[in-house]
């Protein structure tokens, strides 16, 4: 039986997990719980699932969770909070696989440690990769640690990439839906709202991560991801929109033949795939009817309305600490967004002008990488007020 230690498990990829594990009790037994302010979800997790520890991001909570699970009578586990407990554990020796899906740099540092303590890794924190993609993906090579993609688009790659052997391969092509703007004109992205923004056509996510994918930057982030998961140059990673978001993925290979991953869009999918890998189990949600007609359309996207798409590949090229900030960038910016204090366009400004002011450094360590990451919010913020005159309303 494998023993978890799930950080983010109160979020939409944490509560997707525990439902796996649910369906599956006579594989995985939950060990810790890792979760932020969202007390009243926790509680319920600790009821249900009974982990030996459970910690939360404020000490503070850490007495109002002890009374609440009392009141509730509900045994508690090892109470603890912060980071350092985050890392504590994902290395213990009573876990076997850490589901890494805490939003944010917060998720990094104990990632990495998970993976130099030789953990199996279902990564669904961007940030891993994006800010730190070179020492993470050294650390999977030196320990040999399986580490298993999440998200739905590198899940998909890393199942076609199966098909055959990696020279053998010449393109690995992400799919995006294209978000909520997909068809919106250029010029009234200045009057676009955040209540226009977070209404995503397909997936139901956190706010920064909706954003994101209105603004194609999600899809950036994970142009960078899979070129440190699979070992491509952004030469061979490419974009297509397609709206259904039924296709994730597609590998080509060097006779032309080209292999696509296909399944429900339901995140339960590559969460399973993640956990039994490399076996594979009775599929959690319904499957595809291909009795039911449906249309598949493909796009190229337009870099002219999601400059950030360009930044991110720019980024990736550049190296070092470049991602880093991109990452950090876009954070702040998507925050300023939100509350009304520069345009949807100014997202995508705020990004350029800090990535032309921190400087890029080589990337050494995930202390060096956090400072980039503070360095980068600090000038992001500044460069918002500077343009936060500039937000237009509807």
């Amino acid at each position: 039986m494998q023993r978890l230690t799930i950080l983010g498990s109160t979020g939409s990829i944490g509560q997707s997990t525990l439902d796996v594990v649910r369906r599956n009790s006579h594989r995985y037994q939950v060990f810790a719980l890792v979760a932020g302010r969202n007390l009243d979800l926790l509680i319920e997790q600790i009821r249900e699932f009974a982990p030996q520890v459970a910690v939360v991001a404020r000490p503070e909570d850490v007495a109002v969770l002890a009374q609440r699970l009392k009141s509730a009578g509900i045994p508690a586990p090892d109470l603890r909070s912060g980071s350092a407990s985050y890392t504590e554990v994902c290395t213990c020796a009573e876990t076997d696989f850490v589901m890494s899906a805490i939003v944010g740099v917060a998720g990094m540092e104990a990632t990495y440690e998970a993976i130099r303590h030789r953990k199996r890794i279902g990564l669904a924190n961007k940030e891993t990769l994006v800010a730190g993609g070179s020492l993470v993906m050294a650390a999977v090579q030196e320990y040999g640690v399986d580490l298993l993609p999440v998200d739905s688009e590198h899940n998909g790659a890393h199942q076609c990439l199966r098909a055959g052997r990696r020279d053998e391969v010449t393109k690995l092509i992400l799919t995006a839906s294209g978000g909520p703007f997909r068809k919106t004109p250029v010029e009234d992205f200045i009057h676009v709202t955040p209540e226009q923004a977070l209404n995503h056509p397909t997936w139901k996510m956190g706010a920064r991560i909706t954003i994101d994918c209105a603004t194609l930057m999600n899809k950036g982030f994970e142009v960078i991801e899979a070129c440190w998961l699979f070992g491509f140059p952004t030469s061979q990673v490419e974009v297509v929109v397609h709206p259904q978001s039924t296709v994730h993925a597609m590998v080509e290979y060097n006779d032309g033949s080209v292999i696509a991953q296909v399944c429900a869009t339901d995140m339960r999918m590559p969460i399973q795939y993640a956990l039994t890998y490399p076996e594979r189990s009775e599929a959690p949600v319904p499957r595809l009817d291909w009795a039911q007609a449906r249309t598949w359309e493909f796009h190229a996207p337009d870099w002219e309305k999601f400059p950030l798409l360009r930044l991110a590949y720019q980024a990736q090229n550049t190296g070092g600490t470049a991602t880093c900030t991109l990452n950090a960038a876009d954070e702040i910016a998507v925050e300023a967004f939100l509350g009304n204090r520069i345009s949807f366009p100014g997202i995508a400004e705020v990004v350029e002008e800090t990535l032309e002011r921190v400087p890029v450094s080589p990337v050494h360590s995930i202390a060096a990488l956090l400072e980039t990451d503070r360095q980068a919010r600090e000038v992001a913020r500044q460069v918002a007020r500077e343009r936060s005159g500039s937000r237009v309303v509807a």
